[in-house]
Formats: C-alpha cells, sequence, structure tokens
C-alpha cells in the first residue's frame, strides 16, 4: 500500500505563546471565536499521562491514572475551561460506551456519558488499545525478538498465525468513526478533536530501549504510520479535527536519547514503559491549542 506523504508541522514558539495568551480573552470582539466553558477529554494512557507525573488525588487520579500535568489538564488551565477528564488507562473506543473495570478492579462509567449539549470541546485520544493492536506491535514484537534477533520474528509469526495489524488499523478507524458521529450527535454545537499518538520508532536505526528484532522496525513502524492514516480519515469523515502529533513527533521517537518524547524498555521513573513522558504531554497542548488560533 502506498503511503500518502506527510507534511510536516513546525510549531513556532512565537505562535504557541500567542495562542496561551489570547485563549482566554473572551472580550467579545468581533470575529473572536466563541470561549470554552466545557471541556471533555475522552482517552486512554496516552490522554491520561500514567506514570509521567503524580497521580490526581480524586477518584479519576486512583482508579484511571490520571496526572495533574497531563495534556487535558494543560488545555484546560490555558483556555480557562471547566475539564471534566474521563480518561482512563486501558480504555478502548468500546469502553467509550460501556463501563471499563481498570486495572484495579474500579469500574469507570462510560467515557461519553460526561459529554451533553453544553459541551463546547471534545478530545478523544482512543484507538490503541483496541483489538490488542498497541501491545501486539510493542510487547509481542519485543517478546519475538529473541527467536531472530536480526530478524523479522515478529512480522513472520503475524503472517503466520493471520494476524494483519494493517486490517486491524482500519478497524480501528471503524470504531473511531463511529465513536466520533456520537459524540457529534451529543454535542452538535461542540468542537470535536481526535487527537493521534506520537512516533515510537525511528525511521531508521535500533536502540535498547526499543527492544525489537532489527529487521521488525521498519515493520512495526509502517504499522503504527498505517494507524495514524486510519485515524486521519475517520476524523475528516465526521467532520472532526485531527491533531496530528505523529508528524510533529518526528524526531522524538523513543530511540531519540534526550530528545525522546515517549520512554521505552524497562521504564524509566518518568514515564510508563512504551508511554509518553511530560515533555509529550505539552507538546500535545501546543498542538491542540494552535487549532484555536486558525479561527
Amino acid at each position: 500500500m502506498r503511503w500518502r506523504a506527510r507534511r510536516a508541522r513546525w510549531l513556532a514558539p512565537v505562535l504557541v505563546a500567542l495562542v496561551l495568551a489570547g485563549a482566554g480573552c473572551g472580550d467579545g470582539d468581533d470575529g473572536d471565536a466563541p470561549p470554552i466553558g466545557s471541556y471533555v477529554a475522552i482517552g486512554d494512557s496516552y490522554t491520561t499521562g500514567t506514570g509521567a507525573g503524580p497521580l490526581v488525588d480524586d477518584a479519576g487520579g486512583t482508579a484511571c491514572g490520571q496526572v495533574g500535568t497531563s495534556y487535558p489538564r494543560l488545555v484546560a488551565e490555558a483556555l480557562g475551561a471547566e475539564l471534566t477528564d474521563a480518561s482512563c488507562a486501558g480504555a478502548r473506543t468500546s469502553d467509550a460506551t460501556g463501563e471499563q473495570t481498570t486495572g484495579s478492579g474500579a469500574h469507570w462509567p462510560p467515557q461519553l456519558d460526561r459529554v451533553s449539549k453544553g459541551t463546547d470541546l471534545v478530545t478523544v485520544g482512543l484507538g490503541y488499545n483496541d483489538l490488542g493492536f498497541f501491545s501486539q506491535l510493542t510487547v509481542g514484537c519485543a517478546a519475538a525478538a529473541g527467536s531472530d534477533p536480526t530478524g523479522t520474528p515478529c512480522a513472520e509469526r503475524n503472517r503466520a498465525q493471520g494476524v494483519d495489524p494493517g486490517s486491524m488499523a482500519d478497524q480501528v478507524g471503524d470504531h473511531l468513526r463511529d465513536l466520533l458521529d456520537q459524540v457529534h450527535q451529543r454535542a452538535p454545537d461542540a468542537r470535536v478533536l481526535l487527537v493521534g499518538y506520537p512516533q515510537l520508532v525511528p525511521p531508521e536505526g535500533t536502540c535498547p530501549e526499543l527492544p525489537l528484532a532489527a529487521g521488525d522496525y521498519p515493520y512495526v513502524r509502517e504499522r503504527f504510520a498505517h494507524l495514524d492514516d486510519a485515524m486521519r480519515a475517520a476524523a475528516s469523515d465526521t467532520g472532526s479535527t485531527f491533531v496530528d502529533v505523529y508528524d510533529a513527533s518526528s524526531g522524538h521517537d523513543i530511540c531519540a536519547g534526550a530528545g525522546a518524547w515517549v520512554d521505552g524498555y524497562p521504564a524509566s521513573t518518568r514515564a510508563a514503559a512504551y508511554h509518553p513522558f511530560a515533555v509529550e504531554h505539552r507538546a500535545v497542548a501546543d498542538l491542540i491549542l494552535a487549532e484555536f488560533d486558525q479561527d
């Protein structure tokens, strides 16, 4: 399959500063966007910020791994919005409409229930956990590496077992398309943003922090890129805004050393394994805020 060429997005510090300075004005000048009063964040552990800081001291922090430095909290603070953080670690798109049982055994209500007709902004950060997509390409492929460290054991195993992460990515896109439609139905006047995922795999080279077999790096990278395309299409098809974290995180993959936005394996003290550092949450918040500057 030919992958669509991506256009790199560069966020100048001046642009971000202007967004932050103007987001809370609400002075009624002609042409100003309506203020964001109510904001609901739907998502998984890439939204909660699990491992990237201290848990917030409430039910969400205890049950779902929400931290105070996650991008929803940074966005809400910058916009002066009232945040309802519905995100929960381990969530799938089905947990937006059904009750989720967390890793600790707690019961988390359907995330979509927090969205109402009066909601002004909804961000959706789901997809990785559907169909085991994320764990298949990280933990699963890393586990296969020992059988052939220089070859492509993960790709070969998946083919032998009939596992097609490309098809899985398309199915995740369908799940998101259905969910985004439901968000729009519940909050017809809300701005709805689908937040993508950052790059995990470098375009070339290997590193100990991403313990894949050398030949599986391109395979895993291509599958994650496929999901990004599927997410972009789901946003376009539903009239939602796609927040392009994949392009923005170029050069900040797990193997980028001090420039990495995502932790590797084993996990450091700054994030959970294969999960974003606080710096990635700040970058995602900037990307979301930049969307408001385009009004």
